[in-house]
């Protein structure tokens, strides 16, 4: 269906992909428009006439038309088409173009032949080959004898059947991701007001919390919080207490809080606008931390601030990992494993890696003005009883660095 058709309809409220908006801080429209041109922009490096989209943080993006993200995440059953020089054609799991109406970057709105196994069983060919036909079209219309199309992600069936049309595949997450990195002064608003509903959030938790309070029943009101005030959905469910938080990365479970207990945190929480808040705090279930607490956050504390201090535009990642607190010999074997890693709609380029783990597992790359950051900690002794989660979000500016989340520390425990 032409966009036309679909900006005729009846008059709405400023929409949000599937969310409405009426009091946004910015002009939605700009932000859009900005995130469009940043993708098309890395595409022409890139050298890639056409780029194709599923991850629906991707396609979020492009369009800012939504439209059951997490489940559609599951499956190959809704995309976007990005002409380098043509139009943007979303490609949407079933009939509902009033989810793409008044969104300026969609020129055309299309039902995809859905070819996933669930929704096409053994009509699986046939359905994949009706979708190539339509990207081979659009290419050939729209990219002037060029053949390359740059995917993010996408079934092999898929693909080979894009090659059968003589269409140049590569790698397009890189350019998705690349373009996400750098965020417009109205995007860092619209962080900042996923932040301020993340931190809300916090509060709502901490108030709750007391002994006999289950993990799960504490992690609830994260989720209440966040839906309540406009947000989407959190990522993980990063939330453990006492013996559980040691090593790091078990998920909330039914056990019950003890007092006395550390609890640490990850928020991982998808707010407003569709955007990341990743924020990690430690609490004690009581009065007062005994010292082993004091030592595990002293040190987790000393590893943000100091890693914090080593950022500012123009900072190679090699640099910065180098000159990152080095962890006490102790911690070593239980560290995050990054030191830092880019946030937007979700966690993102970069990943900034330990100076131990650079050969094996880094990259370099280079701090400019717009990224965003979460700067990471876990601290915890191998086979110990507890660990301390830190996390703090910030922003690379023009002339160093600017702190976009202010949830307290307990700093009266250094």
């Amino acid at each position: 269906m032409p966009i036309e058709s679909i900006r005729s309809a009846r008059k709405r409220a400023r929409q949000h992909g599937a969310m409405e908006y009426s009091d946004a801080p910015v002009d939605l429209d700009q932000v859009r428009r900005y995130r469009l041109g940043r993708l098309r922009h890395e595409m022409a490096r890139a050298n890639v006439s056409g780029l194709l989209l599923f991850d629906q943080i991707n396609t979020r993006y492009a369009t800012d038309a939504t439209n059951m993200q997490v489940w559609c995440s599951h499956y190959e059953t809704r995309c976007v088409f990005v002409a380098l020089d043509g139009p943007v054609v979303l490609f949407d799991y079933a009939h509902h173009p009033h989810l793409a109406e008044g969104l300026p970057g969609v020129d055309e709105y299309r039902v995809i032949p859905a070819f996933y196994f669930f929704s096409a069983g053994p009509r699986g060919d046939s359905r994949v080959n009706q979708f190539a036909d339509q990207i081979d079209e659009l290419m050939r219309v729209h990219s002037g004898g060029d053949r390359q199309l740059g995917i993010d992600r996408l079934s092999f069936a898929a693909c080979d059947a894009l090659r059968d049309r003589g269409l140049n595949l590569f790698e397009g997450e890189g350019i998705a991701e690349q373009a996400r990195a750098v965020k417009s002064k109205e995007e860092l608003v619209l962080m900042q007001a996923s932040m301020t509903v993340c931190e809300q959030a916090c509060d709502a938790m901490q108030q709750y919390l007391a002994p006999g309070v289950t993990e799960n029943a504490l992690w609830a009101q994260m989720h209440e919080a966040n839906i309540r005030l406009g947000g989407e959905w959190i990522e993980t469910r990063l939330l453990s207490s006492g013996p559980r938080t040691n090593p790091w990365f078990r998920e909330c479970s039914m056990r019950a809080i003890e007092r006395g207990d550390l609890v640490s945190f990850d928020t991982d929480l998808i707010g407003p606008y569709g955007y990341c808040s990743d924020i990690s705090r430690s609490w004690l279930c009581g009065d007062k931390p005994n010292d082993a607490q004091r030592r595990l956050y002293g040190a987790a504390y000393e590893q943000i601030e100091t890693n914090i201090a080593t950022l500012a535009p123009g900072r190679s990642f090699r640099d910065v990992s180098e000159d990152c607190w080095k962890i006490p010999s102790q911690y070593l074997s239980q560290r995050y494993p990054s030191l830092m890693h880019g946030v937007g709609l979700a966690d993102e380029y970069p990943s900034i890696k330990h100076h131990v783990d650079l050969k094996d597992k880094g990259y370099d790359g280079v701090l400019s003005p717009g990224m965003v950051l979460c700067v990471e900690s876990f601290i915890g002794v191998e086979g110990g009883r507890e660990g301390v989660k830190l996390e703090e979000q910030v922003i690379i500016t023009d002339d160093g660095v600017a702190r976009m989340s202010s949830y307290p520390f307990e700093t009266d425990w250094l």
